[in-house]
């Protein structure tokens, strides 16, 4: 058996390729950035074929980096920012626009009629979500219905759809030349168009959408020891066995090896997203929530989550740094942050895409409440901190409300982890522990895992528990009341973010 197992981490705003040793660690990495297409305001897309290259690259140079050949490489892995919708000719492969980004509302009034004609509640009685700009359904719709002769081309087989993993996998196994056209289950969950207890495509919510079945992947666990071809591709990775695919907060969720009903990680990168495994069966959401696939191991059943996903996190302090200028890298926002002992009553509720768990309400958007002269960049700068953490606690409380389930510690992952004051201020709000793994980069070690418990590599998931361990803890130093009156004001913040847009 070779000794590594390798990942690629396609991302909402880079891709990078991780190779992981046995005992979990990181042998190698590359990453790369790819733009950020804002066409007009709520807008959000991607160039797919430059995901593409970017992602083959960073594959290639990180198993080059570590000195190593694709016969080292027991496995390989993809996880990937989840609901972007990609749809190409499988015969030119040549997408037909770009990719639209999870976060891009243009079909705020798909989503709309959706809830208001009942649709909306068969959507969540089998998909497990709430329809929302959000998922993949109402993008694909919006594509068949908007750029010209998508909707022809996918009537005579040729137009495909994927999310980015389809997207990669389609490209890695030869493209034109043969390549697969697969995802697994948890990404397909969270397109508004899979029946979570038949992990199949639902024929009536296709319907809702106009989506014909022929564009869609085949669904696949997670895991997969049967595999999704190799990589076709010449250079470093060429052979390498693809055996693993899941959605990035998933494969999050096993890298954090949450394996138990009642385990629950937060991950905190461009946007927030907090999954509790919920075990066997799917539990339904009363309080805003997502009901979703977790994983799902070769031919074991599938495990569920209950899933907070929050839009704007980590993408609130590039803001500042891009269109603000307040700061000029993302990591000085911790130094300005700390130079005040407080946001001094300053809010922000950074809803620029809308409000997404546990509140859905695609109307909102973003506001800076309380200024006064009195406030500086340090105050906003704080205030953006606290955001992210204000937005973790309201999808904790809805948990709880959910599941029953009290948090006695929550396990933290992400490339805002890395920001020590974010991290004391969530543990602050939330008033448990805070606990940072010291392989932060949970999501591709998800990954990874996932590729390599299909061939062998790791025998068992308590292999892989064997592999966690803490590199920091951050514990409450707010008091009760303190706690109290912070999450009163962020209440008072959200509501005035309602309303500011019509989407009816």
């Amino acid at each position: 058996m070779p000794d590594f197992v390798a990942a690629i981490d396609q991302g909402t705003t880079s891709s990078r390729c991780m190779v992981f040793d046995h005992g979990g660690n990181e042998r190698a990495k590359h990453q790369l950035e790819h733009r950020q297409i804002l066409p007009r305001s709520g807008w959000v897309e991607h160039d797919p074929v430059e995901i593409w290259q970017r992602s083959a690259a960073v594959l290639q140079a990180a198993i080059s980096a570590a000195g190593l050949a694709a016969a080292d490489i027991a496995a390989l892995g993809i996880t990937n920012q989840r609901e972007t919708a990609v749809v190409w000719n499988r015969r030119t492969g040549r997408p037909y626009c770009n990719a639209i980004v999870w976060q891009d509302t243009r079909t705020d009034r798909i989503a709309a009629a959706l809830q208001r004609d009942g649709r909306g509640e068969v959507i969540r009685a089998r998909a497990g979500l709430p329809p929302a700009t959000y998922f993949s359904a109402g993008k694909i719709q919006w594509i068949l219905e908007n750029v010209d002769g998508v909707r022809a081309a996918a009537g005579s087989g040729e137009a495909v759809f994927g999310t980015t993993d389809s997207w990669l996998l389609w490209n890695l196994t030869g493209g034109v030349s043969g390549g697969v056209h697969l995802t697994d289950v948890t990404n397909a969950s969270r397109t508004m168009l899979m029946d979570l207890r038949t992990l199949d495509w639902d024929e009536e919510l296709l319907s809702f959408f106009g989506i014909p079945r022929a564009m869609l992947p085949e669904i696949r666990p997670s895991s997969d020891p049967a595999g999704y071809g190799e990589v076709a591709v010449a250079g470093a990775a060429a052979g390498i066995a693809l055996t693993g695919d899941l959605g990035d907060q998933q494969a999050a969720t096993v890298g954090q090896v949450c394996f138990a009903p009642g385990e629950a990680k937060n991950t905190y990168g461009t946007g927030n997203f907090l999954l509790l495994n919920t075990g066997a069966e799917p539990v339904v959401s009363e309080h805003g929530l997502l009901t979703t696939v977790c994983y799902q191991f070769g031919g074991d059943r599938p495990v569920y989550a209950l899933e907070g996903s929050i839009a704007v996190t980590g993408s609130a302090v590039q803001w500042l740094r891009d269109q603000l200028g307040v700061i000029s890298e993302a990591a000085e926002i911790e130094a300005l942050a700390a130079r005040v002992s407080d946001s001094g009553g300053v809010y922000f509720v950074p809803a620029f895409s809308g409000l997404f768990a546990p509140y859905w309400r695609s109307d909102a958007r973003g506001v800076i409440a309380g200024l006064s002269r009195y406030h500086t960049s340090a105050h906003l700068a704080r205030a953006t901190l606290e955001a992210i953490c204000y937005q973790s606690r309201d999808v904790i409380e809805a948990m709880a409300r959910d599941s029953g389930v009290s948090l006695d510690v929550l396990k933290v992952d992400g490339g805002v982890t890395a920001n020590n004051l974010c991290m004391q201020l969530q543990a602050d709000i939330l008033g448990v522990p805070v606990s940072r793994p010291v392989v932060a980069e949970t999501t591709a070690l998800g990954a990874a895992y996932a590729a390599g418990l299909a061939v062998g590599f790791w025998k068992d998931t308590d292999e892989l528990r064997a592999n966690w361990n803490q590199a920091e803890r951050w514990s409450p130093r707010w008091s009760d009341q303190q706690r109290a009156d912070g999450y009163a004001g962020w209440q008072k913040a959200i509501g005035r973010t309602l309303d500011w847009v019509d989407v009816s």
